[in-house]
């Protein structure tokens, strides 16, 4: 029996709940209802303080049958056009110490998981008139770093997916895009690998042209407009959403 980890959907409140402000209706995927950082349950503030409707599936994304049912989930509100692989974990690592742990965390969640979630959606959206699938990669999937091997090699690697499925999906009116986030302040920058509010923070910072880190409002306005009608002509496309600190180094 395959052990059901906590999975992180880092960045699934305040793009779902943007989401919701403009009209849809959600599907939550997570291994459990509450949020990370505590509060009411992301579904029950989207039906609270919007006019959408919400519906929270119990999903492992590393399990298939899991993310099958979670797009089955959407028929109720018409099937999905939108999905969103945002499921990731967040290490340091320490290579030569011969330890695969962590490799296989980065690889099973952030890779596998984007695959599964992008297979699901694509077989529904293709029975239906297509639909846009949004990936989480992130700046590190655009260049390497020392102390992140592996989760280097798994946001690399959703990239290239991305790319490919985009290419394989787009005869089928379904648009693929990447996004890139760069440092961000959530509980992976907070408590799995600590930058915010630490001495390093001023450091981070400082490597980023527009002065500050990101929210997760910022991703969440980036995933709805790859959703949106105004990308309709975007695809296999990775958007940096990083400040300007990739390509000024």
């Amino acid at each position: 029996m395959r052990r059901r980890q906590r999975i992180p959907l880092i960045y699934t409140r305040a793009t779902s709940l943007l989401y919701a402000e403009e009209g849809a209706d959600i599907i939550i995927a997570d291994i459990q209802q509450e949020p990370r950082g505590g509060g009411d349950p992301t579904h029950e503030r989207i039906e609270s303080e919007t006019d959408a409707s919400a519906t929270f599936v119990e999903c492992n994304v590393t399990d298939y049958e899991d993310m099958k049912n979670a797009v089955a989930a959407a028929d109720e509100f018409g099937g999905v056009d939108v999905m969103v692989n945002n499921a990731g974990v967040f290490r340091a690592e320490e290579f030569l110490a011969e330890d695969d742990e962590i490799f296989d965390m980065m690889m099973n969640v952030n890779v596998r998981g984007t695959y599964y979630g992008s297979r699901a959606a694509a077989n529904a959206m293709v029975d239906e008139n297509g639909g846009s699938i949004v990936n989480l990669s992130s700046a590190a999937g655009l260049d390497g770093s020392a102390e992140f091997i592996s989760y280097c090699a798994s946001k690399g690697a959703v990239r290239l997916m991305t790319y490919s499925l985009g290419s394989l999906l787009g005869p089928e009116n379904i648009r693929v895009n990447a996004i890139h986030p760069g440092l961000i302040e959530t509980s992976m920058t907070t408590e799995d690998v600590p930058i915010f509010g630490t001495d390093e923070e001023e450091g981070f910072i400082g490597q980023i042209p527009t002065g500050r880190g990101g929210t997760a409002e910022d991703v969440a306005k980036a995933a709805l407009f790859l959703a949106s009608d105004l990308a309709d002509y975007v695809n296999a496309e990775s958007l940096v959403l990083d400040g300007g600190m990739t390509n000024t180094q």
